[in-house]
């Protein structure tokens, strides 16, 4: 007897869904984002003060990075949970681990009291902060894929994909504020433990909403089809990680190749570029910040829209249209930057987040719709977080490192350049994904799926 079909969500419960998605993937992000402005603007001199001032730089990014290697392990352990016991639990503890390690990175001591403990205590919690977001995109992408319709999923499940925006906005923005209102001594004192201190009134914000909401109608019908096979044939599922690699391996690296080009151009954008502006064009601190932050708002606005075209266009044309922008945009980006005022900035930034928009929006459903349904969370969260690793953990560090060794921007536009051909061609090699039926999927077996993903 096949699982019966999950029953369309209605439209007050699902805006009530993508709330919670949304609000839960903003304060996770703010507390990721705000780790890596803390490192541009003050964790050089906190925590690496013996270091030459861009050595120190790098180091500092050096432990941001750390946060992208506990990435995957995140993906590996709440992917895996993720698929067995259901979307909601595992992003309830994503939020109070990434929350709880934030919240504590507030109270550490600097290394002026602790000495060389103290980086050590940074790198922990930072390692904390990339394994509970490892396992946090995928879970709240699904939850409101899983409870959309086909129709429409591009555009509502974009509105998680906006909590990046959000959390950026917020973070530079709370960080914009602290340096607007305090002197250079105070900030770098006592001032930048503020925003890391309020993640814990976000979370419990967050949590409150986030355990008001319901499982995953296309899971449940999954599990309930899991659960009889078991009891009429004695068939046993295997491992979400071994049925991904076994039945979905073309998908994983695609959606890796796709993440290159995003990943990379997004923390160039936001991150490196506090460092550029201030030390190679001589911009203050707050200029680069208020420059990200306005860019980041339009960011925010635009993602729904990318969304909603890549249900009338498709996934590809959408993602296509992102990664080649970007690629085209690099070199104008600097230009514009190294004339030194605060319009060009804000320019260079705003447009690159726009293009950028163009992948991050349709990504959601796109990497929802690759995987069947008791392996789309282990799926979809190996294909996004292990290119992490190698796209925007080492970005920030990679485009400080070509600056110091070059004093230009080329290399680093060519950088750029070449992650977006790389995801150019692996989105040419994808499969168009718009008109799946996830709660079709549902219903399929092992042998289905890998017939279904070579369609």
């Amino acid at each position: 007897m096949a699982a019966a079909t999950p029953s369309p969500t209605q439209p007050n419960s699902l805006k009530k869904i993508v709330a919670a998605s949304l609000i839960g993937t903003t304060i996770e992000w703010y507390d990721f984002f705000l780790y890596g402005s803390a490192a541009a603007l003050v964790f050089n001199k906190l925590f690496f003060p013996e270091s030459d001032p861009l050595v120190g730089t790098l180091l500092s990014f050096l432990t941001y990075a750390v946060g992208f290697a506990a990435r995957p392990l995140g993906a590996l352990v709440f992917g895996h949970y993720g698929d067995r016991l259901g979307r909601k639990k595992l992003l309830v503890l994503s939020l109070l681990l990434m929350g709880g390690a934030t919240f504590a990175i507030g109270l550490l001591p600097t290394h002026a009291t602790v000495g060389s403990a103290a980086p050590v205590l940074l790198t922990v919690l930072r390692l904390v902060q990339g394994f509970a977001l490892g396992g946090e995109w995928g879970g709240a992408v699904l939850l409101v894929s899983e409870h959309g319709d086909a129709k429409r999923r591009g555009f509502w499940a974009s509105w998680p994909q906006t909590g990046a925006p959000a959390g950026q906005l917020l973070a530079t923005g709370v960080l914009s504020a602290l340096t607007a209102l305090l002197s250079e001594a105070a900030f770098t004192s006592w001032g930048w433990r503020i925003p890391f201190l309020l993640s814990g009134v976000l979370v419990i914000v967050g949590l409150w909403i986030r355990l008001s909401v319901d499982e995953s109608p296309v899971f449940k019908a999954a599990l309930a089809a899991a659960e009889e096979r078991k009891a009429t044939a004695g068939q046993v599922e295997k491992m979400p990680l071994v049925a991904v690699l076994r039945h979905h391996w073309r998908d994983v690296l695609i959606a890796m190749g796709a993440r290159m080009a995003e990943n990379i151009s997004y923390y160039v954008i936001t991150a490196f570029i506090l460092v550029y502006a201030t030390t190679q064009v001589g911009l203050s601190k707050q200029t680069a910040l208020n420059a990200v932050l306005i860019g980041s708002a339009v960011h925010f606005a635009v993602i729904p829209l990318w969304g909603a075209l890549s249900d009338r266009l498709g996934r590809r044309p959408v993602y296509l249209i992102g990664a080649v922008g970007v690629g085209a945009w690099m070199f104008p980006f600097f230009t514009l930057i190294d004339r030194g005022t605060f319009g060009s900035l804000l320019l260079a930034v705003t447009v690159g987040l726009v293009l950028h928009g163009a992948m991050y929006a349709p990504q959601a459903a796109f990497f929802s719709e690759m995987f069947a349904t008791r392996m789309r969370y282990s799926g979809a969260s190996i294909g996004a977080q292990f290119s992490s690793v190698a796209a925007g953990a080492p970005a920030p560090l990679i485009a400080t490192a070509l600056l110091a060794d070059h004093g230009t921007s080329t290399p680093i536009s060519l950088y750029v350049i070449a992650a977006a051909l790389l995801t150019v061609v692996a989105i040419i090699c994808a499969r168009e994904t718009r008109d799946s039926d996830l709660g079709d999927v549902a219903e399929r077996t092992p042998e289905d799926s890998r017939v279904h993903a070579d369609a």
